[in-house]
């Protein structure tokens, strides 16, 4: 199978991930509830995993709470935040993770700049946005439909400007982009495990800047006497038992980028995107590309969008079609009536499976 939807997961992974997974099903406990061999090989493994994921974002390790998804980080960081009724600055290319907790907070939404790969629109939108008001911002780093890389940095500089908490999310950042969390300043940043991370789905990581309010409430393996959540990182925003082989494997596909390098995966990504991009113009497609695009790109064919995916399927190519949980992101773009078919490029992508992928998309149209 020629594998094309890594902005849904990445797929395969480093064969070093099952591995170091069916070692910790083998030989970890429960983390914090014993002093046996097993349970301190357990502490151990996730302590591992917390510290590297400490070093690879620039926080501490204490910083970094374990989460079953980004969905998961952006829901305790939201609700930590947000109060009922209160008014959110977002960007007009949100996933629902973002967009349906705010709605269910019954939140006024100010969205924040509509035009895709413009920063200068993103950036005069948000502060606009800033300006009305707004008491917390959301936005993520990458859409997910389009591959546009917002630019955080800055909108994470107005929000410090402005005394105006935030939350990144870096659901298709995280493993392919560089990110300082320290330098942004933000409160919180939410990322998945199974993407640019590489580790398995069910696995997730959200980076606290302040103490989360828990979704969960229950045992932490600390202060077992109080009948509130502990109120230290990363204790409080980790009630229960921790999937310990699920961060074992996480722990690995963040050894296997941190090996290879970001630059090296960013630029084998870049090169197909570059490669699929022209090709798919050169076939007639409306295709949406731009500056500052990470490894994703949209186009939309003369026939409908799931017809071809399904095509596509059928020739051994796995590609996503429809609205990819983004409404909002197909309304700022003008695709939400029919849709896109996307194309995400992975840390193993090549020339061979890109050319086998535009020869199809030729035969296909």
């Amino acid at each position: 199978m020629i594998y094309l939807d890594n902005a849904a997961t990445s797929f395969h992974k480093p064969a070093e991930v099952p591995q170091a997974m069916l070692r910790a099903m083998g030989r970890c406990a429960n983390p914090g509830r014993g002093g046996y061999p097993a349970a301190m090989e357990a502490a151990e493994t996730v302590f591992t995993c917390r510290e590297m994921a400490g070093k690879f974002f620039h926080c501490s390790p204490e910083q970094v709470v374990f989460t079953s998804n980004c969905t998961h980080g952006l829901n305790m960081a939201i609700f930590t935040l947000v109060k009922p009724g209160g008014k959110v600055l977002i960007s007009g290319f949100e996933h629902n993770a973002v967009t349906r907790p705010l709605h269910a907070l019954n939140a006024q939404l100010l969205v924040a700049g509509r035009r895709l790969f413009d920063w200068e629109d993103t950036l005069t939108q948000f502060e606009e946005g800033l300006k009305k008001g707004a008491e917390v911002a959301v936005f993520t780093h990458v859409s997910n439909v389009f591959g546009y890389i917002l630019p955080v940095e800055q909108m994470a500089a107005l929000c410090r400007q402005y005394r105006v908490p935030f939350v990144v999310d870096a659901a298709q950042s995280a493993g392919t982009q560089d990110i300082d969390f320290a330098a942004l300043g933000a409160d919180f940043m939410a990322m998945p495990g199974h993407k640019g991370l590489l580790g398995p789905q069910g696995t997730g990581i959200l980076l606290c800047g302040r103490m989360p309010k828990p979704l969960l409430y229950g045992g932490t393996g600390s202060q077992s006497m109080l009948q509130q959540m502990p109120d230290f990182l990363p204790d409080g925003g980790e009630a229960g038992t921790v999937n310990v082989p699920g961060i074992a494997g996480l722990w690995a596909g963040m050894r296997y980028v941190n090996r290879v390098g970001l630059p090296q995966i960013r630029q084998r990504e870049q090169r197909q995107l570059s490669r699929c991009v022209v090709g798919l113009k050169k076939l007639g497609y409306r295709v949406f590309d731009g500056p500052h695009q990470a490894a994703v790109v949209s186009f939309v064919p003369s026939v409908d969008c799931q017809d071809l995916a399904d095509r596509f399927s059928g020739q051994g190519i796995a590609v996503r079609a429809g609205l990819h949980c983004a409404p909002l992101a197909h309304e700022s773009a003008g695709t939400l009536e029919t849709g896109t078919v996307r194309v995400s490029f992975g840390h193993d992508c090549s020339d061979r499976q890109t050319a086998f992928f535009l020869q199809k998309a030729e035969v296909l149209r």
